[in-house]
């Protein structure tokens, strides 16, 4: 039996709207929501990368595929009067730490103005039930602390991009206290929600600065792999693991309203708190071609430490890690492995969601 949120029968005609469906992560969720039987419209620019699994896996296949850019309030406007979705995953963001230093304004411009352009939507237009909104776990202001954070815990952001995304949570917190107050439920009919997830891995994902592309790009030109901070830990997941807990979420927030409104965590068990240079060792042990380690120390900031507690999520949702961090591995390099292949990527990536939702 599929948790709460998950089965057919829940989102099967639901009118979904997804930002960002042409990402990595959207497009796994667009993928998923497909198979569920939902009714999806996607809003999104074009794939900022090539290749990029949207391509590979078709996912513009059976959805209404909208190409803008959220900084622009009347596409807005008019892609959700036209669409009414009662269901919102707003993923579409400048995902990258490294990019945010590069490009501090367009990233704070397209993660806090979008947001808040789709917020402002959702207000003027109406008819919206449950509306999840991505941000990321670096939201937090970290004290490099051992003990994980709970989503009470005061929000920062050192960098660019980490406070973009606290921001986000702000105008979340802003817009519910504001115009979706729990205790005006019966007069606006939407309940808002925040989902802080940690450092996602998969198939698909052909990203600059990302650790998994970098080392299958390195070790596919036969070139060893160039790490920043090898003894940094992360909280690593596959993208389907938060994924599940987005889908959950939403479907709670649809139909319990308030109970489930708020921040909350989905990060991976303590067995999956890795370092990047044990990560890097894990993948090199099924590459038999793989090459050495080059250490090249950046000084821009990032995260040494960062933990995630998600008793939340798994009290109220029933939501839980399904796959270990070696499981999580061993799919993205046979999703990588078959792609070289040049196998169907569509059939493949519908394979591991199906080998994903039959562990649930």
């Amino acid at each position: 039996m599929e948790a709460m949120g998950l089965s057919p029968q829940f989102w099967r005609g639901k009118r979904v709207l997804v930002t960002g469906h042409t990402g990595f992560k959207g497009s796994w969720l667009t993928l998923w929501l497909q198979s569920l039987g939902a009714e999806v419209s996607g809003f999104s620019l074009d794939p900022s990368t090539e290749p990029s699994l949207f391509e590979l896996a078709r996912v513009h296949e059976g959805i209404n595929d909208q190409r803008g850019d959220l900084r622009d309030l009347g596409a807005l406007l008019e892609l959700i009067a036209e669409t009414r979705p009662k269901i919102v995953l707003h993923l579409a963001a400048q995902p990258l730490v490294r990019e945010g230093y590069r490009d501090p304004l367009g990233t704070y411009s397209s993660n806090v103005m979008g947001t808040l352009n789709l917020l402002e939507a959702i207000r003027q237009v109406g008819g919206v039930r449950a509306c999840v909104l991505v941000t990321t776990d670096k939201v937090y202001a970290n004290q490099e602390w051992l003990w994980p954070y709970r989503e009470n815990e005061a929000l920062g952001g050192h960098d660019p991009y980490s406070s973009s995304k606290a921001c986000c949570e702000l105008l979340a917190q802003s817009y519910a206290a504001s115009f979706f107050a729990p205790e005006k439920y019966a007069e606006h009919g939407l309940a808002l929600a925040t989902a802080r997830a940690g450092n996602v891995l998969g198939g698909g994902d052909f990203a600059p600065e990302r650790l998994i592309p970098d080392v299958l790009r390195a070790w596919s030109a036969d070139d060893p792999v160039t790490l920043r901070y090898p003894q940094a830990v992360r909280p690593w997941q596959h993208a389907l693991e938060p994924l599940a807990g987005y889908l959950q979420l939403a479907a709670g927030l649809f139909e319990q309203g308030p109970e489930f409104a708020g921040a909350w965590n989905f990060g991976p068990g303590e067995a999956d708190m890795c370092s990047v240079g044990e990560v890097v060792e894990l993948l090199a042990s099924r590459w038999p071609q793989a090459r050495g380690l080059r250490i090249e120390p950046s000084d821009l900031h990032e995260a040494g430490l960062l933990r995630l507690d998600s008793s939340r999520a798994r009290q109220l949702l029933g939501w839980q890690p399904r796959w270990s961090l070696q499981q999580c591995l061993t799919q993205t390099l046979d999703w990588h492995l078959a792609w070289q292949n040049g196998d169907d990527m569509r059939a493949i990536s519908l394979a591991q969601l199906n080998l994903y939702r039959g562990a649930l």
